[in-house]
């Protein structure tokens, strides 16, 4: 189990870097639209890894996350918090599985 977690817990680095990617392009090409809708494929493709390495349970859980309307005006500010929506949920879990798993004392 410990190798599966470390793997899961692996994954969930790589989805949270490719969240903070989409927000980095979307930041400097300011286009909220395209930012939302890489969003939502990045978030698709996270609940199938979520679902594989960490169960049902937890994908359904990532799945669930719908984020409220925003009525801000500010269509930056507004992406930005739906990145902080999904990134919060996933950096959590990666903190539960780090704390579950001991770290191998390989250098990185």
């Amino acid at each position: 189990m410990t190798n599966q977690t470390g793997a899961a817990l692996d994954m969930l680095q790589k989805q949270l870097k490719e969240l903070d990617a989409i927000l980095q392009e979307t930041m400097e090409t300011l286009n909220t639209v395209a930012g939302a809708e890489r969003v939502a494929k990045w978030k698709a493709r996270t609940i199938a890894l979520i679902t594989e390495s960490l169960g049902q349970k937890e994908g359904q859980t990532f799945a669930a996350l719908q984020p409220g309307p925003s009525f801000t005006n500010d269509l930056v500010e507004e992406f930005t918090d739906l990145i902080d929506y999904f990134k919060t949920p996933l950096t959590d879990l990666a903190k539960q599985l780090a704390q579950a798993t001991p770290r191998p004392s390989s250098g990185n």
